[in-house]
């Protein structure tokens, strides 16, 4: 996927044939409007890189992007992380945006950290009308890539006793977003001292999180 966003980019004008060459491989936090924490989960996403590029031997630059849902730059990151606790709203030209990207061959990863449930669906479907959230199958591959989840999504913080879920757009046939929810994944990755959780349960957060990523690249 991340081949077909940088021909696209050349396709536009927008790289030249070094700059692609020179490319590194970036994941990205997404920035939005409506009021919601989207810089939420600080260390998060900078150890999840970590953990890929130590037990995936994969060559992610260590630091974190932000990347607004209505940027051209979208178009640079394979993956793109998404996370907050309230209100979330695209207008019809980031809604726009984003759709285009995730059609291109980007992957979404949204991230519930409690609260961003009802706003996300709703904005959603400003992106996509005409898909639903489907709740993703245990064999399918994302939860069997390096790591095997054979009951899906690992429940890291305990809120309301629903049960962790893990949700996807599929375009024609293809996982284009992945939608974690009442997992508190992302928590997960944060440094150990921020919600003293036992290093084993941040292991598995940082696994599924790891196959996830490792699936944004297979497809």
């Amino acid at each position: 996927m991340y081949k077909i966003k940088l021909i696209l980019l050349l396709l536009l004008g927008s790289l030249s044939q070094m700059e692609v060459s020179a490319q590194s491989l970036k994941l990205a936090k997404l920035k939005y409007n409506g009021g919601g924490d989207w810089y939420a989960n600080k260390t998060a996403l900078p150890n999840l890189i970590d953990f890929c590029n130590r037990n995936l031997r994969m060559n992610l630059a260590t630091d974190e992007e932000v990347v607004d849902v209505s940027s051209p730059e979208l178009f640079l990151y394979p993956y793109v992380y998404m996370t907050g606790h309230g209100n979330v709203i695209f207008s019809t030209n980031e809604a726009d945006n984003l759709r285009k990207y995730l059609i291109a061959g980007g992957f979404l990863h949204i991230d519930d950290n409690y609260g961003l449930d009802p706003f996300i669906r709703l904005e959603m479907k400003k992106v996509f009308p005409e898909l639903e959230f489907i709740e993703i199958p245990f064999e399918h591959p994302v939860y069997h890539q390096k790591y095997d989840f054979n009951k899906g999504l690992p429940k890291i913080h305990e809120h309301d006793g629903k049960p962790a879920q893990g949700f996807g757009l599929f375009y024609e046939g293809r996982l284009i977003c992945f939608y974690s929810y009442e997992s508190d994944l992302g928590n997960g990755w944060e440094d150990q001292r921020i919600y003293n959780d036992p290093e084993s349960l941040r292991i598995e957060a940082l696994k599924m999180g790891a196959n996830i990523v490792a699936y944004c690249f297979s497809e």
